[in-house]
């Protein structure tokens, strides 16, 4: 009988991949809470403002697209910022939530030391 290398075992490798992705999912939160995010509306606002029209008209000359394909690439693109908006929100809830749960765990003093080193991380990230 041929033994499998451990590593090969599917539970083995389901347990290493649950381990990487919750310490990649902490990790950003973690990163997020200290350094905060960027805009949420720079895509939704870029496209608002004009940018979705230059960025059509770039696609439709530098591509050379007929009006069928450019048709179908405004309908992706737009549904392309409505998604990353989606997100933005769910990524905006989820980084409260860590911060309250973070927060909740505190005594007053360590909270006000928290909040103060947030603060921070938060303006350090904006120079």
């Amino acid at each position: 009988m041929i033994q499998q290398a451990s590593w090969q075992n599917p539970r083995i490798v389901l347990l290493l991949s649950l381990v990487f992705l919750c310490g990649a999912v902490s990790g950003a939160l973690v990163f997020r809470l200290a350094f905060g995010a960027p805009s949420q509306a720079k895509v939704g606002s870029y496209w608002k403002d004009g940018g979705r029209e230059i960025s059509l008209q770039r696609f439709k000359k530098e591509l050379n697209l007929n009006a069928a394909q450019a048709d179908e690439i405004e309908s992706v693109l737009d549904d392309f910022v409505m998604y990353y908006q989606m997100l933005q929100s769910q990524m905006e809830e989820v980084r409260g939530n860590g911060k309250s749960r973070i927060v909740q765990t505190l005594n007053p003093e360590q909270r006000q030391k928290f909040e103060r080193m947030l603060d921070e991380m938060q303006s350090k990230s904006l120079r």
